[in-house]
């Protein structure tokens, strides 16, 4: 990767930032392009002097991807929305990138996607990440689709909003509990993503599903989070019914859950094969990192001396 100029499509986001710093470790320059460059400016300090750039673009609008993306070695697609704008980022927005990855010469295109990527999901979030993981095939053919599951990290929007439900209610209702996910550390995403981009020979034209080592049912998820923020308190399953009649008013600002969300939580958020393990990574479980960080949801925070869930 060494002196490779790499642009990150959304690289100041939660993934962007981790895989920005794997690759400025390997040496390689680093092009932050997302809507506003400021808010990657963070990354500064992790890089030498001229190993960043910054520069706007959306994807949304091809023409700044071709300006974003001219010259570039590599490119990698972290651009990826819930809500009224999935199509237009995560179906058409997939296609800009690819096509202008091309048309720059890239020689290698990560693409960014999800377990449960489908065309035909009745989510919308879904089939727009299986429409935008079509439309990346047909621009730039021999991409490399990564398809994380709930990706964890200090950043999170995923075990942090968990940790901040489970410090503040006395008790901790959980929709589809028995639905079971696949944790994945963002660092370990960030790894793969790389380790793709230095073998597009072996890993380009291929999608590979990404899980963390620990295999849980969402209930079990909330009662390992409960654990560790050392909070005793029940946690039990919402009924179906219930959690259906919640999500129909996912609507609502500081709903708890969306309709299309609801949706997702009907199928198993786990991955097909061990891509983790193909690209040579070891997997990092979530009690090995996440307790560092948890600590700021329990009562007195590192000086709490509620024993650690392992």
């Amino acid at each position: 990767m060494k002196d490779m100029l790499v642009t990150l499509v959304g690289g100041g986001g939660f993934v962007g930032r981790y895989v920005a710093q794997a690759l400025l470790q390997a040496g390689a320059r680093v092009r932050v392009a997302q809507r506003d460059p400021r808010q990657a400016w963070f990354l500064k300090p992790l890089g030498g002097l001229g190993q960043t750039q910054f520069v706007a673009a959306s994807v949304t609008r091809p023409d700044t991807l071709a300006r974003a993306l001219a010259g570039s070695d590599a490119v990698v697609n972290l651009a990826g929305v819930f809500g009224g704008q999935a199509f237009a980022v995560n179906a058409d927005g997939a296609a800009n990138v690819a096509k202008a990855a091309s048309d720059a010469g890239a020689a290698a295109l990560v693409h960014l996607s999800a377990i449960g990527a489908d065309g035909d999901s009745p989510s919308a979030y879904a089939r727009s990440k299986g429409e935008g993981e079509a439309a990346v095939r047909a621009a730039f053919p021999t991409a490399t689709i990564v398809r994380p599951s709930l990706i964890f990290g200090r950043e999170d929007q995923f075990v942090n909003r968990f940790a901040r439900l489970a410090a503040a209610l006395p008790a901790v209702p959980v929709l589809k509990g028995g639905t079971r996910i696949q944790p994945v550390y963002v660092a370990d995403v960030a790894a793969g993503i790389v380790r793709a981009l230095t073998q597009p020979d072996r890993w380009g034209g291929r999608t590979l599903e990404l899980g963390g080592p620990d295999v849980m049912s969402f209930a079990a998820f909330n009662r390992w989070i409960v654990g560790a923020i050392g909070r005793d308190k029940p946690v039990f399953d919402l009924p179906d019914p219930a959690g259906a009649a919640l999500a129909t008013l996912g609507f609502l600002p500081g709903a708890p859950i969306t309709w299309d969300q609801w949706l997702l939580l009907q199928q198993d958020n786990v991955a097909q094969g061990d891509g983790l393990a193909a690209l040579g990574i070891q997997p990092t479980p979530l009690g090995a990192v996440a307790p560092g960080w948890l600590v700021q949801y329990r009562r007195h925070g590192r000086f709490d001396g509620t024993k650690q869930a392992a």
